[in-house]
Formats: C-alpha cells, sequence, structure tokens
C-alpha cells in the first residue's frame, strides 16, 4: 500500500524538474503535457491556451479534445496561470481503468501546473532579455560600423539590414522625407525579394506621414488592409513598424520593418526595442555624416594648400626657367645648343601646362554625394557635373592602377568649354581603348595623353584631338602612337 504513493511522489517530483529545468516555452509545455498523462495514467493529454502567444510557442491545440480523443464523460481540465493571468490549461481525458479522476488527482496536477506557470513566467524573462540583449548588440554593431566605415551610401543600407534581421522582418526598408511633404523608399533589405519595395512612395498627406513627422512610431497589424497605408506594395506585407529616425528634435528618415502577410504580429517588448534602436541608429547617422563632413573638409583644405604650393612655387619656377632659356636661345647661334634649348622649352611648357591642369583638378571639389544617399546631410543643389578635364584625369587615374605608373596628362585650349557632351563621350571611350591597349602591350614605361581643343579637320573643321602615345614593344620606332579627332 505503501508503494503506490511513493510512486506517485517520485512522478511527481520527475515532473516537476522536468518542467522546471527548461528555458525553452515549447519544451516546458510537452513535458507538462507528458507529466500529467504519466503521473495520472491518462489516455490522452493536450494543452489549450487562452491567447495567442507567438513569441513562446505554435500549434499548441485548443479547449476542444483533438483527433482521435474518443467522447469520455471522464474529463479533467486544469487552469495554468503565469503571472496572475490564465494562461491556458491542462486537458485529461480517459484514464485507465475507465474511472473517473479523483480529487487527489486534481491537487497534483494543480500543483505541477503551478510550477508550469512559474516556468513559463521564467522562459519568458529569458526570452526577454535574450532579445533585448541582441537588440542593444544590433545597435552597438550599427553604431560602430557607421563611425568607422568609409562609404557614406552604404550607411542606410546597414541600418536597413541590421534592422531586417533583428525583428525576424521580410524587409527592412529606410525612407527619407522630400521637398513635397511625402516620403521615398532610398534603402532597401530584402534578399527574399530582390525587386523589392525600392523607389515606393508615400504621397503627402498620408496619415501615417503625420505620426512620423511628429516623431511617433506607427505600428500596423496587417498593412494589406489598413487604410492609413498607400505604397504600392502594401499588399505584400502583414504585421509591419514604421519608426521614425529623429535626432536633433528633426526627422532624418523613417525605419520600416515589415512582415510578410500570415506572419505573427510583433510582440510589445519587439515593438520597444525596435523603437529604442531607431533612436540610437539615427544619432550614429548623424555623427558618421558630421565625421564625414570633417573628413571632406580636411581633404578641401588640403586640395588647396597643394593647389596653392604647386602655384606659388613648381609654376612660377618653372615659368622663370622657361624665360631664362629663351632668353638663351635669343643670344646664342650655335644650332646645337639651340636645338637643346628648343627641346627644353617645350618640355617646360608641357611641364606647366600639366601642373596647371593639375591644380584646377584638385581646386575643382569632388561631386556632392546625392541628396538622397544620407538622411543627415543637408539639402543641396544638384552636383556638378564632371568635367570634360575630370573625366580624362580620372580615366588615367585609373590606367595607372593597371600600368603601374601614372600616364602624362596634357590639354591644350579651353578643353570644358569647346569640346560637347556627346562628342566629349566619344573621346572618353576612344581614350579607354587606347590605355587598355597599352596596359596590354609589354614594356610598356611611359604614356602621354594629350587632348588638343584647337586642332582643325582637313576640311577646316574645328575639331579636338586625341594623341596616346606609349613606348611599349611592337610599334614602329619602339612604341605605339593612337590618335583620334572628331569635329566640334
Amino acid at each position: 500500500m505503501t508503494d503506490a504513493p511513493r510512486s506517485r511522489l517520485a512522478l511527481l517530483l520527475e515532473a516537476v524538474l522536468g518542467v522546471g529545468t527548461d528555458l525553452d516555452p515549447r519544451g516546458t509545455l510537452l513535458r507538462l503535457v507528458d507529466g500529467a498523462a504519466e503521473l495520472t495514467g491518462a489516455a490522452h493529454a493536450w494543452l489549450s491556451t487562452t491567447g495567442p502567444e507567438p513569441d513562446l510557442l505554435t500549434g499548441i491545440g485548443s479547449p476542444a479534445a483533438p483527433p482521435g480523443v474518443p467522447d469520455t464523460p471522464h474529463h479533467l481540465r486544469v487552469p495554468i496561470h503565469v503571472e496572475g493571468e490564465e494562461f491556458g490549461a491542462l486537458h485529461l481525458a480517459g484514464r485507465a481503468g475507465g474511472g473517473p479522476f479523483t480529487a487527489a488527482d486534481e491537487q497534483l496536477l494543480r500543483f505541477l501546473a503551478a510550477q508550469a506557470g512559474i516556468a513559463i513566467a521564467n522562459a519568458r524573462l529569458y526570452g526577454t532579455a535574450r532579445q533585448r540583449e541582441r537588440w542593444i548588440e544590433g545597435a552597438a554593431a550599427v553604431t560602430t560600423a557607421l563611425l568607422t566605415g568609409d562609404a557614406a551610401g552604404d550607411a542606410l543600407t546597414t541600418v536597413a539590414e541590421r534592422a531586417r534581421r533583428l525583428a525576424d522582418a521580410a524587409a527592412g526598408v529606410v525612407l527619407q522625407p522630400t521637398g513635397e511633404g511625402g516620403m521615398v523608399i532610398v534603402a532597401v533589405s530584402a534578399p527574399d525579394d530582390p525587386g523589392g519595395p525600392a523607389g515606393a512612395a508615400i504621397p503627402p498627406g498620408s496619415p501615417v506621414l503625420e505620426r512620423l513627422f511628429a516623431g511617433e512610431p506607427v505600428f500596423v497589424e496587417d498593412a494589406a488592409t489598413d487604410p492609413r497605408m498607400t505604397t504600392p506594395v502594401r499588399h505584400r506585407f502583414g504585421p509591419s513598424m514604421m519608426l521614425p529616425l529623429r535626432a536633433g528634435g528633426r526627422l532624418i528618415g523613417t525605419l520600416a520593418l515589415p512582415r510578410r502577410r500570415g506572419d505573427r504580429p510583433y510582440t510589445g517588448v519587439e515593438r520597444a526595442l525596435a523603437v529604442q534602436f531607431a533612436s540610437q541608429a539615427a544619432v550614429a547617422l548623424v555623427l558618421a555624416d558630421a565625421r564625414r563632413g570633417r573628413e571632406r573638409l580636411a581633404v578641401y583644405e588640403d586640395r588647396d594648400r597643394i593647389a596653392r604650393d604647386l602655384h606659388d612655387l613648381v609654376v612660377q619656377r618653372l615659368f622663370a626657367t622657361g624665360l631664362m632659356l629663351e632668353s638663351t636661345q635669343r643670344r646664342t647661334g650655335a644650332g646645337e645648343v639651340e636645338e637643346l634649348v628648343d627641346r627644353a622649352v617645350d618640355d617646360l611648357r608641357s611641364t606647366v601646362r600639366e601642373v596647371r591642369a593639375a591644380i584646377l583638378a584638385l581646386q575643382r571639389h569632388p561631386p556632392s554625394p546625392h541628396a538622397g544617399e544620407h538622411p543627415a546631410a543637408p539639402a543641396r543643389g544638384p552636383a556638378p557635373a564632371a568635367t570634360v578635364r575630370d573625366r580624362v584625369l580620372r580615366e588615367t587615374a585609373a590606367a595607372a592602377a593597371r600600368l603601374g605608373f601614372a600616364p602624362s596628362t596634357r590639354f591644350t585650349g579651353a578643353v570644358d568649354s569647346r569640346v560637347p557632351d556627346p562628342v566629349a563621350d566619344r573621346l572618353l571611350a576612344a581614350l579607354r581603348r587606347a590605355l587598355a591597349a597599352a596596359c596590354r602591350r609589354p614594356g610598356v614605361g611611359r604614356v602621354e595623353v594629350a587632348v588638343d581643343a584647337t586642332a582643325a579637320l582637313p576640311d577646316g573643321r574645328d575639331a579636338v584631338r586625341l594623341t596616346v602615345r606609349d613606348d611599349g614593344e611592337g610599334g614602329e620606332g619602339g612604341g605605339t602612337t593612337v590618335t583620334w579627332e572628331c569635329a566640334v
């Protein structure tokens, strides 16, 4: 008579230990069902929940008996309370022997259910702590990436990608305000949807925008049916969050995290963590933009200094040397000396032109980033188009990496004003072909590029002439000369 109670006690202790040692909520509930069935000898046991627990478990049954459970009058229901609220209930049916469940059975199950409630509460706390830890680590990683990275255009994509992963969303999207009062998508992370919502816009006057411009987040249960959602891609998505990227009292953008239709809704914890992430990301974006602004200013100042030094020292010295050689040339009559002086004067003139071209390139600031590349950037006008000189120097600089040395570049005449864009495009294509051929040619140790905007065609029309010379093997006289010209 004493073996049975002792056996049930051992089973109860084993069930309690099994329930209380698992931090996975679903594993806790499955152990609870198995332990209850074994403890009471029930033929059937199942669990029902009173409310959705999308962050804890899926596929838990309803209060009705699952398929395969016979209709029996002997049924026992024991509620499970978590933090003072009914989480669900444990159901038993069909006790061995066909008899009813006893009061002792119910008492044991209530004790087991109480322990399960504590275990589920602990699992919830653990899951929330892990979530919070992941979001904090994600925010720190984004801040580090933005403050140490070099590519300003990747900043928004970095934010969108990290937020998408943390939120388990179908897409991470960053929008920026437009001049008309709407918002347009400027960065997207959607690996499962390459087309994605890129380029979609929210028109001015949308109720969602009123909330966002006021600095308030917007949470949507189903983007496809919510009347506030007006983007053309809303039908693809279900639960969504739209979080203002706000820093210093200024809205610099919006972070949107939509899930697919039918996916679980966002919990309160996820919403709170996402709002904190957006606030930290906005500050990091502003700080990163300020850092890049300081770096650009330092580069501009350095370029101006180099240009001044070149002009004040190198150009003046070369010019003075050229004048002295010209004076010497006029005084001497020896043919050999005169020839040497002529060559020296020509070389000095060529050097002066190249240095002046370098000065112009240094003083001409590089094009500003597009206004949509970074939310913290102040509003600007359209970026200045690259000139013909810029484009030629860019091509020669690119070829320098393959050649192992920088080609010599000379400009004659008002290249930027006399060469129209269509002709410049053709000139650049010819330059690329000539430089590519020089890179492939063996023995090349020097490349000279000359662009002459004062040339003329045989019929007398004004023209621009491109000449590319190299000293490589395979050409006549130990070198190759490529000439291209076109009317302007």
